[in-house]
């Protein structure tokens, strides 16, 4: 049950590098994207930003609802 992608909220829909380390995580509730960067023992999330600097929001996709 927990462990089924369709129950996660935040998908991560891209990945690069080991240490340092990024990803591209989607909220899968409102498609808003976000850049997560490690290296070592320190990290940092944000919004992931366009060229007009409005947040990128991916469409999505709506979650089966139990009947």
């Amino acid at each position: 049950m927990f462990n089924s992608n369709e129950d996660k909220r935040f998908k991560v829909i891209y990945k690069q590098g080991f240490a340092p380390s990024c990803k591209i995580i989607v909220d899968t509730e409102t498609g808003v994207n976000y850049l997560f960067t490690a290296d070592g023992y320190a990290g940092g999330l944000t919004v992931l930003l366009d060229s007009e600097g409005k947040p990128v929001i991916s469409s999505v996709i709506p979650k089966a609802k139990d009947n």
